[in-house]
């Protein structure tokens, strides 16, 4: 994985400079624009630049183009067991087998409380919605899928100082007492991997400030972005050539 460095700058660029011209435009045509942040939230399409590095990277590993999805709505969508369909944002398909599904997520303030607790129940209940649809035979004979999951968070000094937490009824798990907002994603992407919701995580902080120029962070040598592509990458070519 040569010049990976370089390719996630260019990514985490792509995340910013998009979030900021949704930011600015949205609503240009209607004249209604979404309140506070969620200007930016709501346009979609910032984490597209990882999307596309990640399915450079199974090509350059020797997959076909042709089985990885990461663009149309149709592509995209499978089937759940709690809902009747999930939209991915990037899946490899070969023949009638899953081989992969990848989950790319962004946090970023001012709501910081609010956007973690969601995005941490979006990550265990679309996990568990997947592995439960895989155990009844949704994927038809597919082998087991790899799921990955990746998340960008906005490192600013509201996400970065420590957070107070209620513990009137039972005490919480130690690792949360006192973690900032980061601390508290560091650890749950963690357990979400460790619990084996999904194969392969992710954590990435950035500084809208100086993101623009795609600078980033790996606050854990076990969530690099590294690892977990390296982790999807020989699996997913594992189980494509075992199936060829």
């Amino acid at each position: 994985m040569e010049d990976l460095d370089r390719q996630i700058r260019v990514a985490v660029r792509h995340f910013w400079r998009t979030r900021t011209r949704q930011g600015r435009h949205q609503g240009f045509r209607t004249g209604r624009r979404d309140y506070g942040n969620r200007t930016a939230t709501t346009g979609g399409k910032q984490l597209d630049g990882f999307s596309k590095l990640v399915s450079d990277l199974l090509v350059e590993h020797g997959l076909p183009e042709t089985v990885i999805f990461l663009n149309g709505r149709e592509n995209l969508t499978l089937p759940g067991f709690f809902r009747p369909t999930k939209q991915w944002d990037l899946v490899v398909v070969a023949g009638e087998s899953l081989l992969a599904s990848v989950e790319f997520k962004s946090l970023c303030g001012p709501s910081f409380g609010n956007n973690y607790n969601n995005r941490v129940e979006e990550a265990v209940g679309n996990s568990t919605d997947l592995w439960t649809a895989y155990r009844e035979g949704a994927f038809q004979t597919s082998p087991r899928p790899f799921l990955g999951y990746l998340m960008l968070l906005e490192e600013a000094e509201t996400s970065t100082r420590p957070v107070a937490v209620h513990e009137r009824h039972f005490p919480v798990f130690g690792e949360y007492r006192g973690a900032s907002y980061a601390g508290r994603c560091e650890e749950s992407v963690r357990r979400l991997m460790r619990e084996r919701c999904y194969d392969a995580a992710c954590l990435l902080l950035s500084n809208r400030r100086t993101g623009t120029r795609g600078t980033y962070a790996e606050p854990a040598a076990d969530l690099t972005f590294e690892r977990f592509a390296r982790l999807l990458c020989n699996h997913v070519l594992a189980t494509y050539n075992a199936l060829s």
